[in-house]
């Protein structure tokens, strides 16, 4: 199986939450929720194969919007709301 590269399994890309804006925080918060699930399982095949069972589901969908909203709310606090 091939496994995602190290590099891409970093839990904190650049060791910090603190953000210029408010897009690089949404942008910090998509690849923070897409390491977590690296990290979870770092087989590229097995989440690629479960690809056409989420996808399609919006119920999974919706939750996956959710963790990324959950990571976001942690980087604006983070970043005092970028006051």
């Amino acid at each position: 199986m091939t496994r995602v590269p190290d590099e891409a399994l970093v839990l904190v890309p650049g060791g910090t939450l603190i953000t210029a804006t408010p897009e690089e925080g949404r942008a910090l918060a998509l690849a923070l929720a897409r390491n977590t699930i690296h990290a979870i399982q770092p087989e590229l095949e097995v989440i690629q194969a479960g690809r056409p069972q989420y996808a399609a589901d919006a119920a999974k969908l919706i939750a996956a919007g959710q963790v990324v909203a959950l990571e976001f709310a942690t980087i604006a606090a983070a970043n005092d709301y970028w006051r």
